[in-house]
């Protein structure tokens, strides 16, 4: 089976102006599609650096994963330590002994970079900063994050701390794909804690001045010096511009938000799909003469805005399957090309399960089909 849809991206124009390249002032930069994980645009971007605070997107990465498990919850209590107590920098100023929820410390962490709440958590979390530091380090190399070594999960200067614009896009892309409610904290512009007592407000300004943003976390040490790790959503599509280096806050977001123009003015996300539903394949002794093939996932591509592309599906079906057919079972696949270019491969798997048929149940399958024929 095959399918070949024209693509008139040209209309594309009339929704956004095609814009030149984003005017950067900064060393080191990226501009990263989500979902694709594609670089749109970069500058020195696995040039090594300070990430400063930029470091908490791994922190608040182990965090939500931790809660996606459920070895923790939003309502968990943690105690805050001495070493957490002391640590400088921005902080919500935790006492020693101190309790606060895990929805509160995450508010403190995204909202307001607070130091001791990431140190809280450390501790909460592995029993130690220098274990939690450990499992950073071992997440970024499952992520590979080449270019990147944590000491701390703060960001504050220490030796042998280190990451790229490159890297520290792919750690806030698994962030936010893997846990999309971190928006429930990154988006936050004004909130407070200790009920009501203390204010958080949020060091990423373009959360309130920039349509569409989504997070996510800002930095800045006297070695860093201003850095950034920004996402925004429009049209479905959501980019991350990380921004290292920068010589001024204002510069900082001023790049991030050209970056993000750059992207959504150039390029835009094509949902691709089969030209008609997929027929039911045949199945050889099951409880039911068919099964329902469908896409394992959706398919989409990221394409040029102002281009005309060729979207060809060539879809390839097993004829038949023989029972028993588990849910999920691969049943064949759809390739995606653009222009002729191989740009994905989407299985097609059983949207049901089918039981296989018993000897006696096959008997009475055969004469009900007897006496039907008669």
């Amino acid at each position: 089976m095959k399918r070949t849809l024209s693509i008139l991206l040209a209309l594309t124009l009339f929704v956004l102006p095609i814009h030149a390249a984003p005017n950067v002032n900064a060393p080191c930069t990226v501009l990263m599609e989500k979902d694709s994980g594609t670089v749109l645009h970069e500058t020195n971007s696995h040039e090594r650096r300070a990430p400063a605070s930029v470091t908490k997107v791994m922190t608040l990465l182990l965090i939500m994963e931790a809660l996606s498990s459920g070895q923790i919850t939003p309502d968990t209590v943690v105690t805050a330590s001495a070493t957490a107590a002391g640590m400088g920098g921005s902080q919500v100023y935790l006492a020693e002994g101190e309790q606060m929820s895990v929805h509160d410390l995450l508010k403190s962490i995204t909202v307001s970079s607070a130091n001791d709440a990431c140190v809280a958590m450390a501790e909460h979390l592995c029993g130690s900063e220098e274990s939690f530091v450990e499992q950073m380090n071992t997440r970024a190399a499952q992520l590979g994050m080449t270019d990147t070594h944590f000491a701390n999960c703060t960001g504050l200067p220490a030796d042998n701390h280190y990451s790229s614009a490159h890297d520290i896009a792919l750690m806030s892309r698994r962030l936010i794909l893997d846990h999309p409610d971190i928006r429930d904290y990154s988006t936050i512009w004004m909130d407070s804690i200790r009920d009501g007592s203390f204010g958080l407000s949020n060091t990423n300004r373009l959360i309130r001045f920039y349509p569409g943003a989504t997070g996510l976390k800002t930095g800045f040490t006297d070695s860093a010096l201003y850095c950034l790790s920004a996402t925004a959503q429009r049209d479905g599509m959501e980019l991350i511009a990380v921004v290292l280096g920068a010589s001024t806050s204002e510069a900082r977001f001023e790049t991030a938000k050209s970056l993000l123009d750059h992207g959504f003015a150039n390029y835009a996300l094509t949902d691709v799909y089969p030209d008609s539903p997929l027929p039911p394949i045949p199945v050889l002794l099951g409880r039911s003469d068919h099964v329902q093939p469908q896409l394992e996932r959706s398919c989409r591509l990221l394409l040029p805005r102002g281009s005309t592309g060729s979207i060809t599906t060539e879809l390839t079906l097993a004829q038949d399957v023989q029972a028993p057919v588990d849910v999920g079972q691969h049943l064949g696949s759809m390739r995606v090309l653009v222009d002729g270019e191989l740009r994905d491969t989407v299985p097609i798997v059983a949207s049901a399960a089918v039981d296989r048929l018993t000897f006696p149940s096959i008997f009475s399958h055969l004469l009900r089909r007897l006496f039907m024929a008669d």
